[in-house]
């Protein structure tokens, strides 16, 4: 998906994207030759390697191009862990619409009946926001990435190489945001801010006693034996098997390239700081789409989508994203980025045929192009 969903956007230049002319669905049995040429032109393209596992009807796929380490040259891996960024969106929206189910909390409830006073200042009023405009990015709140101070200090050189393994708390990130004007009056149009999914995580904390992390564990990882996923809190490690991370540290493709794989991930919180392998992601997406972890009230609004122009063809649902691919075929998922790692998970509306991938390094490689030719591809 073309939209910079992840943390690194605030910062990376965009990556030119070409999609695919529009062609057939992808014919049974083939070997995803398309999928493995678009993975290797990635590489072409920059992108250290890339990792990918694919599952529909026929069984599971599973691939890898490029370098994972390039210091040694060791080869990327199709099984490595990685982080996930903004995929995480998809667990804590999940999470929340649980605990709707349950009765525990409404998506129509206010930010300040579970929070009060933390969404207050430079016209933010979280009596006016709804747990439903945070999910679905309607709520204008500041996005705390876009902060200037933020970028400076985590996501160019100087700043990042001094202060990657600081720790920030949630309600530091959402201060941060509190100190500028909302991007506009809730429910009045979109903008992705990964502060409220902060928020989101603060909400489930205040209506479970439990830290968002531990209710991800219980609700999701645990019941779908997601043995490569976690949720690391201030652990800087990306437990093996996985590769090294790289980005060029500033707002351009050129330049040195920096080893980033080791930071506190407590910097993107519940906006974006989980763990995945490609098979876990494939697993919790389709699991979600057939209904597995949702009620049906709950699953269809999830899937109810408000237009995003920065996505051609597509709509944002609660943590998912809907996009028509140029073979007219649909997939849901999310993509997420942060130092060093861009990530996608999609499957199709059934949750028959999943994909999931990584590039390692965050500023080239068109993963668009990776979806098209896995959907679409002749």
């Amino acid at each position: 998906m073309s939209v910079r969903t992840g943390l690194v956007g605030a910062t990376a230049v965009a990556v030119a994207v070409t999609l695919a002319g529009p062609a057939a669905a992808a014919p049974a049995g083939r070997e995803h030759t398309p999928t493995r040429q678009a993975m290797d032109a990635a590489v072409r393209d920059g992108v250290p390697g890339v990792a990918a596992r694919a599952a529909d009807e026929h069984g599971t796929w599973k691939a890898a191009s490029g370098t994972g380490d390039l210091r040694t040259g060791a080869p990327r891996r199709a099984d490595d862990r990685y982080r996930v960024g903004s995929i995480t969106k998809t667990f804590v929206a999940t999470v929340l619409l649980q605990l709707e189910a349950e009765g525990r909390l409404s998506l129509d409830d206010t930010v300040d009946e579970w929070l009060p006073g933390v969404v207050r200042g430079h016209g933010h009023d979280g009596g006016r926001i709804t747990l439903r405009q945070l999910l679905n990015h309607t709520s204008g709140i500041y996005n705390y990435t876009e902060d200037e101070g933020f970028t400076r200090t985590y996501f160019l050189k100087d700043g990042f190489l001094r202060h990657r393994f600081d720790t920030m708390t949630p309600r530091q990130l959402v201060g941060l945001a509190m100190n500028h004007e909302p991007h506009f009056a809730p429910g009045t149009s979109w903008h992705y801010s990964n502060t409220n999914y902060v928020l989101a995580g603060l909400v489930i904390e205040e209506a479970t006693g439990h830290p968002y992390a531990t209710e991800i564990r219980r609700r999701v990882i645990e019941p779908l034996g997601l043995r490569a996923t976690l949720v690391p809190g201030t652990y800087p490690k990306v437990p093996a098997p996985s590769s090294r991370a790289y980005g060029k540290l500033a707002g351009t493709t050129t330049g040195p390239t920096y080893d980033v794989t080791e930071l506190n991930p407590s910097l993107a919180s519940s906006a974006g700081e989980m763990i995945a392998d490609s098979r876990d992601l494939n697993r919790f997406y389709s699991a979600l789409l057939r209904g597995r972890l949702l009620p049906p009230k709950q699953l269809r609004e999830m899937k109810t989508t408000v237009r995003v122009d920065e996505i051609p063809g597509a709509g944002y649902g609660l943590g998912l994203i809907d996009r028509e691919l140029s073979c007219g075929v649909h997939v849901w998922g999310h993509g997420g980025g942060i130092h060093g790692s861009n990530s996608e998970a999609v499957t199709t509306a059934d949750g028959r045929h999943s994909l999931a991938f990584n590039f390692n390094g965050d500023w080239s490689g068109d993963s668009d192009a990776v979806i098209e030719a896995e959907y679409c591809g002749e």
